[in-house]
């Protein structure tokens, strides 16, 4: 076995698996020792589950030698946000409260993984009930490039684990930004597929209208393997719709000469490192073909952010009423300021804010009816150390100036695509999105791959 065994790509993996040039139990095995070594100071994984994964992949091998493959993930270990239920498992969606939480039952994204091969190596952890700090009695995962600076959230132990080699994929949620900000300061691919292509059942909720889950990879290939598996409608959550799963995989090469690429002129607040990234991006596009052309964000796109707030508080407020207030003594300050926030709000807000969300979802339709794709950042400000973020604290505006570029694209439900993009001084990843119309992933895909086929930074790995 090489010894980067835990750095090579969920494909190449399981082409080897396939190929039996690699058995499941030598691939776990591996994984397992690196996470030994390395998540005592990285604190990536939540709940290790490492005899109940060795048994899985001795099972796979027996069915690989039998001649039978369950599927693209066959043998493969991956892990999970600790939000997604798993059958004796215990699921604590990052919330002291809830850390003897032990489902009978999978979620649905978990069933589909197991069904398709994947050997599930544990749960990963998050902020407290995937709003924007940790619980403060549970550890944060540390940015493995740089402990400096911010890991990302709410998806911090997906984001860490995948970028150190401690899985060879990952599942995250994204509400306001926590698939894209984890994948971007961790030089990741991350995935928020559009508001009901993948079921979210058995996935904690943080705003069920909001809450999106998706994979957190090394690629958009492998992004694309694992949405093709984890997709798809679902008669246990009747908001997954019944949109044909297509291969996503073999989507991927179909480049993006000709389509119409958005870059839009109305972008501010953005710093040196963010920009640089979003141009080189521009400029690899434009070598593989795509039309680069000039948009106007809409009017309510700023706005948007400030909404998203309050919206994310009244729906979090729901999910946690039977909890909170009630044993309001024991979540974190920060999670609790936002239910608090959410149950002081009036109706006629609530009201107000969707109509708005409403005006911005038919504005952004309206944009990507006019080009095919639109490149954006991620943040403003390119990668967020840990000084940065405690002094620019947490009051509204705050908050919504680092979702500026993200949560209005979970109001709306579009899908994106985060990709790695450039490093800042301290080597700390940089990265942009792409965002496609609805349940065109296959597009943002095939966009994703093009930019990866042309530049390497999908291939630069945190020295550990």
């Amino acid at each position: 076995m090489p010894e980067d065994l835990h750095y090579l790509s969920l494909d190449e993996v399981a082409r080897r698996l396939k190929a039996r040039k690699l058995s499941s139990v030598e691939a776990t095995k591996s994984i397992l020792e690196r996470i030994e070594k390395l998540d005592p100071k990285l604190k990536a994984y939540a709940t290790l589950t490492a005899e109940r994964a060795l048994a899985d992949a001795a099972r796979l091998d027996a069915e690989t030698a039998a001649g039978t493959s369950r599927g693209a993930l066959h043998g493969v270990p991956i892990a999970v946000k600790d939000l997604c239920n798993t059958a004796g498992v215990a699921t604590a969606a990052g919330m002291a409260i809830h850390r003897d939480n032990v489902p009978v039952r999978d979620a649905t994204v978990v069933a589909r993984l197991k069904a398709a091969g994947a050997v599930i190596l544990g749960k990963l952890q998050m902020t407290e009930g995937a709003f924007g700090a940790h619980h403060p009695a549970i550890p944060a995962p540390l940015n493995p490039w740089n402990a400096a600076y911010w890991t990302g959230s709410s998806s911090s132990g997906s984001g860490a684990a995948t970028a150190a080699g401690l899985c060879f994929a990952s599942l995250g949620s994204d509400t306001g930004g926590s698939i894209r900000f984890p994948s971007t300061m961790n030089g990741l691919t991350g995935l928020k597929p559009t508001w009901g292509r993948v079921s979210r059942a058995g996935v904690f909720a943080l705003a069920e209208s909001l809450d999106h889950v998706g994979p957190m990879t090394r690629s958009a290939l492998d992004a694309a393997i694992v949405l093709g598996v984890i997709a798809g409608a679902d008669p246990d959550d009747p908001t997954a719709v019944g949109v044909p799963v297509g291969d996503y995989a073999a989507a991927t090469g179909a480049g993006v000469r000709g389509r119409r690429i958005g870059v839009p002129k109305n972008l501010h607040g953005i710093d040196d490192d963010a920009r640089r990234s979003l141009e080189s991006a521009v400029a690899a596009m434009t070598r593989a073909g795509a039309a680069i052309v000039d948009v106007t964000l809409p009017s309510s796109f700023d706005a948007a952010a400030l909404d998203w707030v309050p919206l994310c508080a009244a729906e979090a407020a729901v999910a946690h009423r039977a909890t909170y207030p009630a044993r309001a003594a024991e979540y974190g300050p920060v999670l609790a300021g936002l239910l608090d926030t959410g149950l002081r709000l009036r109706a006629t807000e609530l009201v107000d804010m969707q109509l708005r969300r409403s005006v911005l979802t038919g504005q952004l339709n309206a944009l990507l009816a006019s080009v095919d794709l639109l490149l954006m950042p991620v943040m403003g400000v390119a990668a967020w150390s840990l000084e940065a973020m405690q002094a620019a604290g947490r009051d509204p505006e705050a908050v919504a100036a680092r979702l500026r570029h993200t949560a209005p694209f979970d109001m709306s439900g579009h899908p994106t695509l985060t990709l790695p993009g450039g490093m800042t001084r301290d080597g700390v990843p940089t990265g942009f999105q792409i965002v496609g119309g609805v349940f065109d992933e296959a597009g943002l895909l095939a966009a994703g791959h093009a930019y990866q086929q042309s530049t390497d930074w999908h291939l630069k790995r945190p020295s550990l």
